[in-house]
């Protein structure tokens, strides 16, 4: 393959789109977390090429993508007491369920698994390029696997130009982490992933507690390898230390840093201040890894943020960036 086009999704060419996936394409689209690498989800064929083209582990399942509630049958068997609260309160948003598949979603998209990844996204493009294609679309992030998930369609290109047919550009990805992952087949809600949907939030809504994740839970998407890491070495530092200066020092034509705190050191080749709470800490967090990777960063040092709340899927992916 030669070409990867970037278009807008309007109605014309989400009908293009829509008309690539039938035949067996694959697609990278927005939604609200981050830029998702589309198949038809009944296609084994094109999930098997998903996981080539990422380079993505067989035993990591893929998400599929839903345009709304009407279209969750064909891909579950069963909807819960505790999956309609969620859906309820949280559809179309950054939640995946984990429900019981049906007989038509291949293994393929499954990791080999019964169970299936399923959301219905926040953003409209992605549910009109659903509603054009008619059926559910399975979709991981559109990166290479391990990299750091792309957060605007400039970021799919870098990682996969030549590798797809079609990049749909709307604009940069509006929450910046991917979506919180719940087993709702039972009657307490377990968080396998965390997302910007706090764990706080899902257990008020679903009126229960939290259930840890046992041995028995099932395989979900972006949990189990190593990921989010930008070519360079990350490394975790406490606001204490950005705070106090204690890296201005680093002279390192190499290092670089992102942080919240209000002084740094300014004398290291990159950085990035990242003001607010956690909330805006994800949404740029991903961008910021990519552009001190584009800065030829050897070495990045990455403020931490308080481990509750959205700073858990925070921290969860800093943690996964660093490991080596």
């Amino acid at each position: 393959m030669s070409r990867t086009r970037i278009l807008k999704p309007n109605e014309r060419n989400l009908a293009q789109a829509a008309s690539l996936l039938r035949r067996g394409g694959l697609v990278a689209f927005p939604t609200e977390t981050v830029y998702g690498l589309g198949a038809r989800a009944y296609d084994a064929s094109a999930a098997r090429r998903v996981y080539k083209v990422k380079g993505r582990p067989s035993s990591n399942p893929l998400i599929v993508h839903i345009a709304d509630e009407a279209m969750l049958s064909l891909v579950a068997r069963k909807i819960t007491p505790l999956a309609r609260k969620l859906i309820d309160a949280f559809w179309p948003g950054p939640l995946t369920l984990i429900l019981d598949k049906t007989a038509r979603i291949p293994s393929a998209v499954t990791a080999g698994g019964r169970t299936v990844a399923v959301r219905c996204p926040g953003h409209p493009a992605a549910r009109a390029l659903i509603r054009a294609l008619g059926e559910p679309i399975a979709a991981p992030s559109a990166n290479l696997s391990g990299r750091p998930s792309p957060t605007t369609a400039a970021h799919v290109l870098l990682d996969l130009k030549g590798r797809i047919e079609l990049i749909l550009d709307g604009g940069p990805c509006r929450k910046g982490l991917e979506s919180a992952i719940v087993d709702a087949r039972g009657k307490l809600p377990v968080v396998l992933r965390h997302g910007t949907l706090t764990a706080e939030l899902i257990s008020r809504v679903a009126g229960a507690p939290l259930r840890a994740p046992g041995g028995t839970a099932p395989a979900a998407p972006g949990t189990k390898h190593r990921h989010y890491a930008p070519s360079c070495r990350v490394i975790l530092v406490p606001p204490a230390m950005v705070r106090r200066g204690a890296l201005a020092g680093l002279a390192d034509s190499g290092a670089g840093l992102v942080h919240r705190a209000p002084r740094s050191g300014r004398r290291l080749a990159f950085v990035r201040r990242i003001p607010g709470g956690a909330t805006a800490y994800a949404a740029a967090l991903f961008s910021a890894l990519r552009d001190a990777e584009a800065a030829g960063v050897t070495t990045l040092y990455v403020e931490t943020v308080p481990d509750v709340g959205v700073g858990r899927a925070v921290m969860d992916r800093l943690r996964r960036a660093a490991r080596r």
